[in-house]
């Protein structure tokens, strides 16, 4: 069985959480299967992969049709594979017309959705709308559609009502246990500009609508003086956006020390190291299929203050790996909150009550460790995966 992945971002080049995503499921299934990647970008030097520039004729072009000119390339040369799986609508197009054109199946595991996006219209102009309708065309079309949540499902059915509920499963997001440990590393944390020795709100994220990052910089005019807010964000979406952040950054740094904002691309050890002296970490998302970065910072044994919506909730149990924000959100698709003022007071009221009792945010951060080793393991989200794979191929 030959599978071709078919995705935008696959390392080096990843800057979210569907590029993880995609990483370590292909690591994890390719002691079983062969898999062949086909992503965007430079080319790589690792085996099996295969990496596709955006047509000269398109560079300067809309980056929805740029995005279209890659996905042509790797329709085409999906040929010879069993089966063909993309992820988010940057590959949706080209696993659709793999499976038109070489007649096979489809599989799309869903990160996001484009309707419940609609900030992204600031990015893309009209493109948000071929890239709405690559998205539909693709969940509609396909064998399979997998959702990273149960919340995620739900909001599949209710954007998508043409899909058939039993072409939509659910396979969680998971993290690399490994990898993702807490570490002894306070030094690096100081060279990043933290200090060890104060408590910490650790934020990491895009700097995006969707992570809520405006709403935390109100609620942290709350925190304790002593409390530091760390944040990496990087990779705006909009000049809009970034200078939204930065303003407000900038007005918080004239109220309080420890504001540190790190807005370079971190490593994996680097983040590991700041989740790790963390007293809290902090996802104040108003849209979240499920969040990886919320694994990620269990895994180093990090409490999680998250907002209660998407998938987020399948991933922090309220008081026991950290504690949920309640959220009334507007039924546009925006994730805005009803009442924002009392989103920010209930998120800097849940990040007060976490660090004001250090000892009972460790023994949540142990906890949530734990719920990461027995849920959220690759080797089982490859399991299931394959499972799906070897249902529509009708194998053993």
């Amino acid at each position: 069985m030959r599978v071709d992945v078919v995705t935008r971002e696959y390392p080096p080049e990843v800057y979210g959480g569907a590029g993880v995503h995609v990483a370590e499921l292909v690591a994890a299934l390719r002691p079983t299967l062969q898999v062949m990647v086909r992503c965007f970008g430079m080319p790589r030097d690792e085996d099996d992969v295969e990496a596709y520039l955006v047509p000269t004729q398109l560079v300067a072009a809309n980056p929805a049709l740029a995005t279209l000119g890659v996905d042509l390339q790797i329709a085409q040369d999906v040929a010879g594979a069993d089966l063909v799986h993309s992820h988010t609508w940057y590959a949706n197009a080209a696993g659709h017309l793999a499976k038109l054109l070489h007649g096979i199946p489809h599989v799309v595991t869903a990160h996001s959705l484009e309707p419940l996006r609609p900030w992204k219209a600031e990015q893309l102009g009209g493109g948000y709308r071929i890239s709405s309708a690559i998205e539909r065309t693709a969940f509609e079309a396909a064998d399979v559609v997998i959702a990273v949540s149960h919340g995620m499902r739900a909001d599949i059915l209710r954007c998508y009502p043409n899909v058939d509920p039993a072409r939509v499963r659910v396979v969680h997001n998971g993290i690399d246990l490994d990898r993702w440990h807490r570490v002894d590393e306070p030094d690096l944390a100081r060279e990043l500009g933290v200090d060890p020795d104060r408590p910490s709100v650790v934020f990491v994220g895009r700097i995006t609508r969707q992570k809520g990052l405006p709403y935390l910089l109100a609620a942290a005019r709350q925190l304790p003086p002593e409390v530091q807010l760390v944040l990496c964000a990087g990779a705006p979406d909009t000049p809009e956006i970034l200078a939204e952040v930065q303003a407000g950054v900038a007005a918080l740094q004239a109220e309080r020390s420890g504001v540190v904002w790190i807005d370079r691309l971190l490593s994996q050890p680097e983040i590991a190291a700041l989740l790790s002296t963390a007293t809290t970490f902090v996802c104040p998302s108003v849209y979240e299929p499920l969040g990886i970065v919320n694994l990620e910072a269990m895994a180093c044994g990090a409490p999680v203050v998250g907002t209660a919506t998407g998938g987020i909730p399948e991933v922090v149990a309220d008081g026991v790996t950290g504690r949920l924000v309640p959220i009334e959100q507007l039924s546009d698709g925006t994730g805005t909150p009803v009442d924002p003022e009392r989103f920010v007071n209930d998120l800097a009221a849940a990040l007060i009550a976490v660090v004001a009792d250090p000892a009972a945010a460790r023994a949540m951060g142990e906890a949530g460790r734990r719920r990461a080793e027995a849920e959220f393991s690759w080797t089982s989200i490859a399991e299931r995966t394959l499972a799906i794979y070897r249902e529509l191929l009708d194998v053993s």
